[in-house]
């Protein structure tokens, strides 16, 4: 048993632990910050109106829609909350946001529990993530794949 004078239990986590908690999660929060400010950027800048951003060079050479073709139509409608307008600038955008906050979300966690975050992608992964992609392309620059067109 303790008697009245003598020292209380030191805290469960010390100056230094906090700080190293703090050391490993600022990358996942600079990251978010970079995100947030990107997505607040183009959502205050209407990427619908002309003249603010380029203009997609594979669509200006040849008409074809490419992957990214509006991607920043289709944050522009995240930032806005508008899905359904998401979804139609450009599906594949969205599923990759969409993806990658639960990444970002599975960082943060490992990091705050002092486990890196190893991700372990073969060749298999990148072909299918290539192979969809390219479906994508190829559908959204058919006729009857117009509902993805942005």
């Amino acid at each position: 048993m303790r008697g009245v004078d003598a020292q209380p239990l030191p805290p469960v986590r010390t100056r230094t632990a906090t700080r190293l908690a703090a050391t490993r999660l600022a990358v996942p929060a600079g990251l978010l910050a970079a995100v947030a400010g990107a997505f607040a950027y183009v959502g205050r800048v209407d990427p619908n109106e002309p003249g603010h951003y380029p203009v997609c060079p594979l669509f200006r050479l040849t008409g074809l829609y490419c992957p990214g073709c509006g991607g920043l139509r289709s944050a522009h409608a995240v930032a806005h909350g508008d899905l359904m307008t998401a979804l139609h600038a450009n599906a594949a955008a969205v599923l990759g946001y969409t993806a990658l906050a639960a990444l970002w979300t599975v960082w943060v966690v490992r990091a705050a529990r002092g486990r890196p975050l190893r991700l372990s992608l073969g060749p298999a992964h990148l072909w299918a993530l290539g192979t969809l992609l390219l479906v994508f392309t190829v559908v959204r620059n058919l006729p009857f794949g117009g509902w993805l067109v942005p």
